[in-house]
């Protein structure tokens, strides 16, 4: 979802860990030239979804941290692409929290139908998210480097299985 922080934990994470980070949305942006609210202006919020997908099927994911796209939940193909030899990390905020973060919801690029707002998108949103996570990290309430602690924590229990 946006807001959740996937970018910012995804950055102090790779650091804490010692990891490469990537960013889907700016690989995106890079590939087609412009900003993903220019592409769902342009081209729909669909064909921004397409050309996430392509770029989640395009990328190694080994020993990497990625911040994908909120809407990378809706391809399967991508998603299992992911989880093959990753770990899909769910960052689990409330609505109120996304509510108070997310100031620029109508121009901020993302793949949603004309006129969804956002709690219809997190609505939707929500059991894809639960559906492919591995590991599931409870957000609220905490900052960002409490995040990062937790998804570190977590990640060496499913490494000791």
């Amino acid at each position: 979802m946006p807001g959740a922080g996937k970018s910012t934990v995804g950055v102090l994470l790779a650091k804490q860990i010692g990891r490469a980070f990537m960013d889907t949305d700016l690989l995106i942006q890079t590939s087609a030239g412009c900003c993903l609210q220019e592409i769902v202006d342009r081209e729909g919020y669909l064909y921004l979804r397409c050309l996430e997908e392509q770029v989640l099927l395009e990328i190694s994911t080994e020993h990497t941290i990625i911040a994908t796209g909120g809407s990378a939940v809706y391809s399967e193909l991508a998603m299992e692409h992911l989880r093959k030899t990753g770990c899909v990390i769910f960052l689990d905020v409330s609505l109120q929290t996304l509510n108070d973060r997310v100031k620029d919801y109508g121009s901020r690029g993302l793949a949603k139908r004309p006129g969804q707002g956002l709690e219809e998108l997190f609505l939707e949103r929500l059991p894809l998210y639960k559906k492919y996570a591995d590991i599931t990290i409870a957000c609220d309430g905490l900052d960002h480097e409490q995040v990062c602690t937790l998804i570190a924590e977590e990640l060496v229990k499913v490494l000791i299985k």
